[in-house]
């Protein structure tokens, strides 16, 4: 008989295909471990196709993009549309969330964030959010999503 073990919830992290920061990929990676996550950081400028096989590979309980360059609305538009209509279940219905500069007029542009709900993103926060309000939407996101490991005998 082996035990049941509940693992870890979880996330891979990515900027938007154009953005080459990787500050903002530290923190948030420090951030999500601190908090139990196991992270994988894709790092920045991963093309969509990439992420999206990424997803298809590794089955995370979570997506976070990061956006740092202003071209989150534009980059995560295309990001969210892929993802959303792939053929493959569960990456079409991997929980998503983006988060820091969406436009390049930063948080004068409030639309933007409902613009990316309504694309299909589970949850937006713009420049300058609260990281509790990040952690929070984040184990809503995945609650009940991280699998149980090993087999009752």
């Amino acid at each position: 008989m082996s035990p049941i073990q509940s693992r870890a919830t979880r996330v891979l992290l990515s900027t938007v295909s154009s953005d080459s920061h990787t500050w903002n990929l530290v923190f948030l990676q420090l951030l999500l471990e601190e908090r139990g996550y196991e992270v994988t950081n894709l790092g920045p400028c991963v093309p969509d196709a990439e992420l999206v096989e990424q997803v298809r590979v590794q089955r995370p309980d979570a997506v976070v993009i990061s956006s740092v360059n202003g071209h989150g609305h534009i980059d995560g538009r295309r990001l969210i549309r892929k993802l959303r209509e792939d053929s493959d279940e569960a990456v079409a219905t991997v929980p998503v969330m983006i988060g820091g500069k969406l436009g390049i007029q930063g948080a004068a542009q409030p639309q933007l964030a409902d613009e990316l709900v309504a694309e299909g993103f589970d949850a937006v926060f713009t420049d300058g959010a609260d990281p509790a309000e990040f952690s929070v939407a984040l184990q809503r996101m995945t609650a009940g999503r991280a699998g149980i490991t090993g087999a009752a005998a």
